[in-house]
């Protein structure tokens, strides 16, 4: 959703059933405790030419530091090239990374979308809205971004602001450039767009995205050139019977991933019920899995989880993964008082019946990550003791559900509290406390198979603004050990 910027455990459930395609899942009856992580924060400067820091704003104890949030994290290529982004908060600028596991610190490459076209003449494009970022077999950074298009009227001298909506744009970098001059930045949608996504793979890449300004349908696009050109595919909601009804203006839309196994594409999304929620409620209660087997030409939608009415999940998007080894696909959501998370071994036919794979001692859990490797499975979350995400004295960790071998265990990433206070999760309605922004995420080392994790800790840095102090949120990339 667009950003506005500034404004040990234990498994407690097992399964009851694994309906026929679904992986098997083992709940340990003793605590293990999950692996160990490093943490590295990631600092990255503003851009002050093209977008200077808030009149008369300080950081401090970095200061000229953009801060960031809402970070993103993918390996590809021929030599497993690590990429990290973080959504500035200082300056208007998605901040890349580019490494590879274990090096700490992590390379800087560079503000991403200081130079986005501006589709049009009287226009002005600005990123940083939403970001996620993949890597090409051919080593090609493709980066999404959620861009604010600003259209500017001439009156009495001044620009002022007349009109404003966001589209998106994917930047593309191949593998030799060494700094954002040398990327291209393509419009993708300029009408109106939401939360994108995107995934690879070879040198194919999806994006997908939530049309906020006409349908609010999930909108697909494919490329077949390594990010160079772009054409529109199949909406995975609509000709799904009952699907649609619950979906159409009435979802949210997760991460879209390929199978480089089978070839197929998938898409995640949440919906309500139709009767009761449709355009008075975001407390959705439906998983969907859309496959796609020919590119996304068509797709078919299947039932991952239902709850009753009006219970939410759409904490903050459901989160989806595939394992490239087996083919397994794996998804995960929370209720905000657990992680549960379900798997598919017959291409997202059928589904097991979905586990609680949080910390049976916190209360309060939001805005899960997967990522899924050779058998082994990570899911990251957010997580307080404290019984609401409203609670001002909430105290928050990283925390990673760990299956390998068949047995789930819960460990810290963070080594210290991220966050203390309450978390919004009203998107941009929110009017405070969403340094967190809306999501963080998990991937596997090809290499090493062991889990990176890039979150968000709003407890390193802070601002002030007219004698007031506020928070600053940096990423900090953590690696497991």
């Amino acid at each position: 959703m667009n950003m506005r910027h500034l404004l040990v455990g234990v498994t407690v459930s097992a399964l009851a059933a694994i309906p026929l395609g679904a992986a098997a899942q083992v709940a340990p009856t003793a605590a293990p405790v999950g692996p160990g992580f490093s943490n590295t924060t990631l600092y990255s400067p503003t851009s002050p030419a093209a977008f200077p820091l808030v009149p008369g704003a300080t950081t401090a104890p970095h200061s000229g530091q953009s801060g960031n949030s809402e970070p993103a994290i993918a390996f590809g290529g021929p030599d497993n090239a690590m990429v990290v982004d973080g959504l500035g908060q200082m300056s208007v600028q998605v901040n890349l990374w580019k490494g590879h596991f274990g090096e700490e610190p992590l390379s800087y490459f560079g503000a991403m979308d200081t130079l986005l076209p501006t589709n049009g003449a009287g226009r002005v494009n600005v990123g940083d809205g939403d970001a996620d970022v993949e890597v090409t077999s051919a080593g090609t950074v493709l980066l999404a971004d959620l861009d604010t298009i600003v259209n500017r009227g001439v009156l009495g001298g001044h620009a002022p602001l007349d009109s404003a909506r966001f589209g998106v744009s994917v930047t593309r970098c191949p593998a030799e450039v060494s700094e954002p001059a040398g990327c291209t930045s393509i419009p993708i949608d300029v009408a109106g767009a939401d939360r994108q996504w995107i995934t690879t793979n070879g040198t194919s890449a999806w994006l997908s995205y939530h049309d906020a300004a006409n349908s609010e349908l999930i909108r697909v696009r494919r490329s077949t050139d390594d990010g160079r050109t772009w054409t529109k595919v199949a909406s995975p909601i609509p000709g799904q019977g009952a699907v649609t009804g619950d979906a159409t203006a009435n979802n949210r839309v997760g991460p879209i991933v390929a199978d480089p196994k089978s070839g197929d594409v998938y898409q995640v999304f949440m919906t309500g019920e139709a009767r009761v929620e449709k355009g008075t409620s975001e407390d959705f209660n439906n998983v969907y899995v859309s496959r796609s087997t020919n590119g996304g030409k068509s797709w078919t939608a299947h039932l991952v989880h239902h709850a009753p009415p009006l219970t939410n999940l759409s904490n903050f998007w459901p989160t989806l993964a595939v394992d490239p080894a087996t083919g397994v696909l794996w998804t995960a959501w929370t209720d905000q008082h657990g992680i549960w998370a379900s798997s598919s071994s017959d291409e997202g036919e059928d589904w097991s019946m979905p586990l609680q794979v949080s910390n049976a001692q916190l209360n309060t859990t939001v805005m899960p990550s997967v990522a899924a490797r050779n058998g082994k499975v990570d899911v990251v979350y957010y997580g307080s003791t404290a019984t609401s995400i409203d609670d001002a004295s909430a105290v928050w960790n990283v925390y990673d559900a760990h299956l390998q071998g068949g047995v789930w265990s819960n460990g810290l990433v963070s080594n210290g509290p991220n966050h203390v206070g309450r978390v919004c999760l009203s998107g941009e309605d929110c009017t405070s406390d969403r340094e967190l922004l809306d999501l963080f995420e998990v991937a596997e080392d090809p290499a090493s198979g062991k889990a990176a994790v890039i979150y968000t800790d709003t407890t390193v840095d802070t601002w002030t603004l007219g004698g007031v102090t506020r928070r600053l949120p940096q990423i900090v990339l953590a690696y497991e050990q």
